[in-house]
């Protein structure tokens, strides 16, 4: 491997788990940079199999409540009823997912114009979202009921689009339908986890046949880089969003489509 793919895949790796779950899109940010770097990977699958680094901070943050879900799904039916509408959330997902991941990678996946202006849109109704006066009605992400689990799993669908973010996606859906700012970003947390080993799985099966073992020595390095990085954010977003809400993830989001468009109009 050259020391700069190495370097690219520890940026980008950073990149990805600092973005992950803030609601500015992971997979845009990461793809934009990856343009202006002259970062190439091969069928885009080390844009996708990162994510799972982010996705085992989750685990490692929550190991415990995780643990103790676990142990009380025989008895608590509060518990299973949470995991069913994790479920029922994912499945929307997991069924466009694999039906259109052509067009996303070969398609999607090429367009950085269309990241920028998905950045732009997205962070205006982010902001438009987060001053609202809805009237919350859950402020328990195990409350939850199965009703919201699917229209918060629609709306993931939209993230499909990159720049349109996943966690911004569900989010913007969550608080939308009733739920307040801090749950709404927990519920978020625990569908990620179904819905990244979901597309790690999927994409690692689809591209098996042209990775290299640079390609996963490269995807690697990214995968540290983002677990590293995830491990920070997740132990402090929520309490961030509960005093502050997604306000500045909104402002971010555009000023970032706003760089990246006249930086594809004025150097490619």
């Amino acid at each position: 491997m050259e020391e700069q793919t190495i370097i690219n895949a520890v940026l980008l790796g950073l990149l990805e788990g600092m973005t992950e779950f803030v609601p500015v899109s992971s997979t845009g940010h990461i793809l934009l940079a990856g343009h202006f770097l002259g970062f190439n990977s091969t069928g885009k699958s080390f844009e996708v199999l990162i994510q799972l680094g982010a996705i085992l901070a989750i685990l490692s943050v929550y190991f415990t409540r995780l643990w103790k879900l676990a142990l009380a799904l025989p008895s608590d039916r509060r518990a299973r009823s949470f995991i069913a509408g994790i479920l029922l959330a994912f499945l929307p997902a997991a069924i466009i997912g694999v039906m259109a991941h052509g067009i996303i990678k070969t398609v999607l996946f090429e367009s950085p114009m269309l990241i920028c202006i998905m950045l732009v849109l997205g962070g205006l109704v982010l902001l438009w979202v987060d001053r609202a006066d809805l009237e919350p009605k859950y402020s328990d992400a195990m409350d939850f009921p199965p009703s919201l689990c699917l229209k918060i799993g629609f709306f993931q669908c939209l993230a499909m689009i990159p720049g349109t973010s996943r966690s911004g996606a569900t989010i913007v859906g969550a608080l939308l339908f009733g739920a307040d700012k801090r749950s709404a970003a927990e519920f978020s947390f625990f569908l990620a986890m179904p819905t990244m080993v979901g597309a790690f799985t999927y994409d690692l099966y689809k591209n098996r046949d042209i990775l290299s073992a640079d390609d996963l020595s490269i995807i690697g390095v990214g995968f540290i880089a983002a677990f590293i990085a995830a491990v920070f954010v997740v132990r402090g977003l929520l309490t961030y969003v509960s005093r502050h809400g997604y306000g500045v993830f909104g402002w971010w989001r555009i000023a970032v489509g706003l760089v990246g468009f006249v930086a594809l109009m004025t150097i490619g």
